[in-house]
């Protein structure tokens, strides 16, 4: 997390320079991010080493400031940029369309600073007349700052779920602590988290809470007390940790789980059985029962247990009181990963780290799916580069054992339907994934028109991202979702759920649309360098948020049964 953090503030220095007017060190910065957000190692252990200036784009001036980065766990450079300035540069890259040159213009010709300042000057019609914007992206800026406002506040669920692991494992490593598990909205695998919530047993409660209040992360220590602790980390999230009574504390993990939604649920079940039910445990007539594990409290609720990541109140009480939830995906059922980038296109890696590296991961088979010709910002592949890359897989699959190497592309769908590669190139790849790229902006028939051409050229397997959002940063694309599920079951056309942090896409709620509909789907990582296998949970959790089960998804299959359904 150190690496990702570093790379986050030099991000942020890039775009406040950009803002200045700086002409040339934000791509200096924006380099030196993207060298440390690749590197397979600890970016303190390079520190220790003394060898920042070593990796590319990292001169003294920045090796300096990643040190101080390192050190403090903030930079005062960046800091007082942000005095200098005063804007809330956050919230207001959050609104689509609207990145550093735009945030200058805005500060330069109409002083915005933030949202309200955004908004007042869109209604106002101040900023149509802005070179360069005109009426259509004012009226898209009004329709984007609610959207801004309500992912404000919340983290990505793949950057937040690492940092909590980490305590949760650093204080599993006291001796006087009994059990520790992460509660809340992460421990209900939710897309965007706020706080990190730790709940603990142990009988030297001022120990523990004298730990966590001095460990490494924390920034700030907001209040201690014998029960309750609550720190801002350095990573800029607000951690509590609670310390419960070994015999309350499936009750209260229940109660700190959530969501508040299913806990009413619950709570009224359990008065229609003359139970009370809080975080304090289960009683019948005012004496409390003994309950060993939190599945005991469903069962004595005439309850089968819901996995965490159901408990949003959209069906799950129903259903287990029925008996009917679903046996959902396991976290370790998925056999391979069929969308991958390597250095053919924008990859950090070559196809044979990458293969190495799945292979280690567990998986049987990958698919490396590069980018193909129109899109050229990400180093797309000509149509002899994708037959050259064939053949070096290939020999790859002969040179390298325990995983196989599936041939695949990931082609542009473009504005009329059809596919940037031709179909004779199509047919002789094992794997065929299409996405859209470019013309976000049209209408929902067209949308959606080109997404259903795609499913129905027999060449194309998989439909990649469908709905093209990314999680706080843009909006998904105007869709006709249902015709889209419908499509995908009718062409056998499999759609994709995108395990990078700021995609899940399909998300949790279009999941369970689409297993409604009779649809199989994918999960993959869209892994672009090897560090980023690891996200493949990330698309499971949201698999299981989506009601989905082992055979709705497709590369829970072995090889040959998954060869048998592409052809």
């Amino acid at each position: 997390m150190k690496n990702q953090k570093v790379a986050k503030i030099l991000n942020e220095i890039a775009n406040f320079l950009e803002i200045k007017g700086d002409k040339y060190r934000p791509r200096a910065y924006r380099y030196a991010a993207r060298t440390v957000e690749s590197l397979s190692r600890d970016i303190k252990d390079i520190k220790k080493q003394d060898k920042l200036e070593e990796l590319p784009g990292i001169g003294k001036n920045i090796a300096q400031k990643i040190e101080e980065i390192i050190d403090t766990g903030s930079l005062r450079y960046l800091e007082d940029m942000k005095k200098e300035l005063s804007i809330e540069l956050k919230s207001l890259l959050a609104v689509e369309g609207i990145g550093p040159k735009t945030i200058k213009l805005l500060y330069d010709e109409l002083g915005v600073k933030n949202l309200d300042d955004l908004e007042r000057m869109a209604k106002r019609h101040r900023i149509r007349r802005l070179k360069g914007m005109g009426e259509k992206t004012e009226k898209r800026i009004l329709e984007s700052i609610e959207f801004a406002r309500k992912n404000s506040g919340r983290n990505l669920l793949g950057y937040t779920l690492p940092i909590a692991e980490n305590l949760k494992n650093e204080l599993m490593l006291l001796k006087v602590v009994d059990r520790v598990e992460i509660a809340g909205s992460i421990r209900r695998r939710k897309e965007t988290v706020g706080d990190i919530d730790i709940l603990v047993t142990t009988n030297k409660a001022q120990e523990v809470m004298n730990f966590f209040t001095s460990m490494e992360n924390v920034e700030n220590v907001i209040s201690k007390g014998k029960t309750k602790s609550s720190v801002i980390l350095k990573d800029n999230i607000e951690s509590d940790l609670r310390v419960v009574d070994n015999k309350l504390f499936e009750a209260t993990l229940l109660y700190f789980t959530g969501s508040k939604e299913t806990n009413i649920e619950m709570r009224k079940i359990a008065i229609k059985k003359g139970l009370k039910l809080n975080d304090y445990g289960l009683f019948k007539g005012g004496k409390r029962l003994n309950l060993n594990t939190e599945k005991e409290i469903f069962q004595r609720l005439g309850m089968e247990f819901i996995e965490p990541e159901l408990r949003e109140n959209r069906g799950e009480i129903e259903a287990a009181m029925e008996g009917k939830l679903p046996e959902l995906i396991g976290y370790d059922d998925l056999r391979g990963d069929l969308q991958m980038h390597s250095q053919w296109s924008d990859g950090y890696y070559s196809i044979e780290e990458m293969a190495i590296a799945a292979r280690d991961w567990g998986h049987d088979y990958i698919a490396i799916t590069d980018h193909t010709g129109l899109l050229q910002i990400a180093g797309g592949m000509s149509e002899e580069e994708i037959m050259a890359q064939t053949k070096e897989i290939e020999q790859l699959n002969d040179k390298i054992d325990g995983i196989k190497i599936l041939k695949g592309i990931e082609a542009n769908i473009k504005s009329n339907g059809e596919l940037d590669v031709e179909d004779g190139i199509l047919k002789d790849l094992d794997v065929v994934m299409a996405s859209i790229h470019s013309g976000f902006r049209q209408d929902k028939e067209k949308l959606t028109n080109r997404i259903i051409s795609a499913m129905e050229n027999e060449n194309v397997n998989i439909i990649a991202h469908p709905t093209g959002r990314k999680i706080q940063e843009r909006r998904a694309y105007d869709l006709d979702l249902q015709k889209i599920f419908e499509v995908s079951r009718e062409t056998n056309t499999f759609l994709e759920i995108n395990s990078y942090p700021n995609r899940l896409d399909l998300s949790d709620i279009n999941v369970k649309r689409a297993i409604e509909t009779g649809c199989k789907l994918v999960i993959n990582t869209d892994s672009h360098k090897k560090e980023h296998l690891k996200y493949i949970k990330l698309g499971i959790a949201t698999a299981r948020r989506g009601w989905a089960k082992k055979g709705d998804i497709i590369n829970t299959l072995p090889l040959r049964r998954l060869n048998k359904l592409f052809n």
